[in-house]
């Protein structure tokens, strides 16, 4: 008399922990005739294709790091997060990584949900090498404009570093540091270096401008991190300009001369 088989519930909790696709557990499934089992065996499959695509990009996104690795430099990448808001500052980040660094998931902070940052963002802090943040302030970009504002916030995290970087991965800008410098366009999706960078400065950011939310109600800085929303064109029309917002950005200006005029 054959064993009984197990149930389909129990061979879904039992075969969540398989990552390798050679798996003997998979060639028993695939045996299992029931419709569920290879409806499982579907599942599994495509969990793993998924994976390892995930995997081989990973893997890509580090080869500016391994050719410059392989000649012994240590590296940095460097990202920001803030240019187009009318409220809060520019935020950069300059991160090291190890070269046994291994968080798959680490892309471009903007291809994430912001749960999917927000777990990212310990793990990277905790592998990293080092992690440094730069602040450009809002009167710091209307007293030199938000291009250079952001280069010098860029070049604060650099120096901030604890670890001192040989060379430099930027996405598409040149910082005003004395080290070599590979500019990459869209950076933080070629570069694990500088995605990971991306991450760390967007997931600060929004925390930081959940903190001004706290503290100028109104404007809706929690949800729209500071840009042009509806809401926060009608919380600067009703409540005016607060001291994180950039005066000489347009919408923020014509309400300073709207009220001056009143």
């Amino acid at each position: 008399m054959s064993s009984k088989q197990p149930s389909l519930a129990t061979l879904r909790q039992t075969l969540a922990d398989v990552t390798d696709p050679e798996d003997p557990r998979l060639v028993t499934l695939a045996a299992d005739s029931r419709k569920g089992a290879q409806g499982l065996l579907k599942q599994i499959r495509r969990r793993l294709d998924k994976q390892a695509a995930a995997e081989m990009a990973f893997q890509e996104r580090l080869h500016y790091e391994r050719d410059l690795w392989a000649t012994g430099k240590r590296v940095a990448g460097i990202d920001e997060v803030g240019r187009g808001p009318l409220a809060g500052p520019v935020v950069t980040s300059a991160v090291i990584l190890p070269h046994d660094f291994d968080i798959p998931l680490v892309n471009d902070s903007k291809q994430l949900t912001p749960k999917e940052r927000e777990r990212l963002y310990p793990l990277i802090l905790a592998q990293a090498t080092a992690v440094s943040i730069g602040i450009g302030s809002s009167d710091l970009i209307d007293q030199i404009n938000i291009y250079q504002a952001t280069r010098v916030a860029m070049q604060r995290a650099v120096l901030g570093l604890g670890v001192a970087p040989q060379h430099l991965i930027v996405d598409a800008m040149q910082i005003p540091v004395d080290l070599p410098q590979t500019r990459l366009i869209k950076g933080d999706a070629k570069s694990a270096s500088v995605a990971a960078a991306s991450i760390v400065a967007k997931v600060y950011r929004d925390h930081l401008m959940d903190t001004y939310d706290r503290l100028y109600p109104g404007y809706g800085f929690k949800k729209n991190a500071g840009y042009g929303t509806a809401e926060h064109l009608a919380g600067l029309a009703d409540r005016g300009v607060t001291p994180i917002h950039r005066k000489t950005f347009s919408p923020v200006q014509k309400i300073i001369v709207a009220q001056s005029r009143s």
